[in-house]
């Protein structure tokens, strides 16, 4: 069996970041910033590290994209924006790839934002309850993959996957919980939505904060009332709203972290500078 300190040696200079099948890479673009904590962690491991090179190949698989006159590493997932944010506090930090577009992280993570309200203000699929404060595609539960026909226009709706915009797939399903994870990007967008959640639609709010995600396109099985609500509360989406919401407060995740020696490491061996670090 291959050791540990053998397989390191042998894999220098290749790419650690999850490559999907051609099909559905439109979709999954730069999953790679929603891992960076876990790279940045291996990178800075002080017995087996992975190779200074890996971290070059994975950028090197990024895609910068405009959409709605927002310039972005692209994701289509905001979770691909959210997680490695909720450890490592990436504002004033830059790789090589984030100077080169003379911007960081968190303002990409913004952008991010910024353009899921877009795209729900846009509606180019006329899904219902879409707008300026109806917004938030993610990896979340969904009514169930079927096809309805709903107002003479057949829909296709899917269970458990990473939604996405502006290329899908969409069937109309939000995610209140990764609106508020959005938190320290864009508070000035994510807390209008969050108050017009909870007012408009107090079905979604359950025992521990919000449901996991709802649909009003799909149609409610008692026809009294429009929509499908998940019934499920995930601790991989509760526990992002803690986290950000403590560091839109007060930093605090932000200044542990910053603590870290092994994090430290793994960014400046990253080629991360500037800011706090």
């Amino acid at each position: 069996m291959e050791t540990l300190s053998t397989f390191v040696a042998s894999t220098a200079g290749k790419s650690f970041c999850p490559t999907p099948p051609a099909p559905s890479r439109r979709a999954s673009l730069a999953v790679v910033v929603d891992s960076t904590c876990a790279h940045e962690l291996g990178l800075g491991s002080p017995t087996y590290p992975l190779p200074k090179e890996s971290y070059p190949a994975c950028t090197s698989t990024y895609q910068w994209k405009e959409i709605y006159g927002h310039e972005f590493l692209f994701g289509s997932s905001l979770f691909i924006h959210q997680f490695s944010h909720l450890w490592i506090d990436f504002r004033g930090i830059q790789d090589d790839f984030m100077r080169g577009k003379d911007i960081d992280y968190f303002e990409n993570s913004r952008r991010a934002t910024h353009i899921q309200q877009q795209y729900a203000i846009d509606n180019p699929h006329g899904f219902a309850g879409y707008g300026q404060y109806f917004w938030g595609l993610t990896a979340s539960d969904g009514p169930g993959r079927t096809v309805r026909q709903v107002a003479r226009v057949k829909r296709r709706f899917f269970d458990y996957v990473a939604r996405g915009v502006p290329y899908g797939p969409d069937d109309g399903t939000v995610a209140p919980w990764a609106v508020v994870a959005s938190l320290p990007f864009a508070p000035e967008i994510v807390l209008p939505t969050v108050r017009y959640f909870k007012e408009v639609y107090p079905e979604i709010t359950g025992k521990y904060c919000f449901k996991c995600s709802f649909n009003l396109t799909f149609p409610h099985e008692s026809q009294e009332k429009p929509g499908w609500t998940s019934r499920y509360h995930y601790g991989i989406n509760l526990g992002p709203v803690v986290l950000a919401c403590e560091n839109h407060r007060s930093g605090l995740l932000w200044r542990l972290t910053r603590r870290c020696p092994y994090v430290v490491t793994g960014l400046r061996r990253a080629g991360f500078a500037n800011g706090w670090l």
